[in-house]
């Protein structure tokens, strides 16, 4: 037996400021009404389960999914101004639960 952990750790650790920096962007970005409350709950549910399992890797990944987010919203935001049909693309929160399994 292994005395290291179970869990694998995040790619690298977000910067102690980074969820604050994170929710000040999310508040400035026009999808505020509803980002904001959406990483307020995924980042409390995150901070629960930090708590029970001695880990910051479930803090990590929200972090980084929001930074994606934000990151991408301008090029989704071309995307759907194009008119292109997005019928058929896989959503990507169904795609993160089936890694987890």
């Amino acid at each position: 037996m292994s005395a290291q952990p179970d869990h694998t750790p995040a790619p690298y650790a977000p910067a102690p400021g980074a969820p604050a920096e994170l929710l000040a962007q999310l508040r400035a970005d026009r999808r505020a009404e509803r980002w904001v409350p959406a990483f307020e709950q995924e980042w409390a549910q995150a901070l629960e389960e930090s708590r029970r399992s001695f880990s910051l890797n479930t803090l990590y990944e929200v972090v980084h999914v929001w930074q994606a987010r934000l990151a991408s919203a301008p090029a989704v935001d071309a995307f759907v101004a194009s008119g292109h049909d997005e019928t058929g693309f896989v959503d990507m929160a169904e795609l993160r639960g089936r890694r987890r399994r």
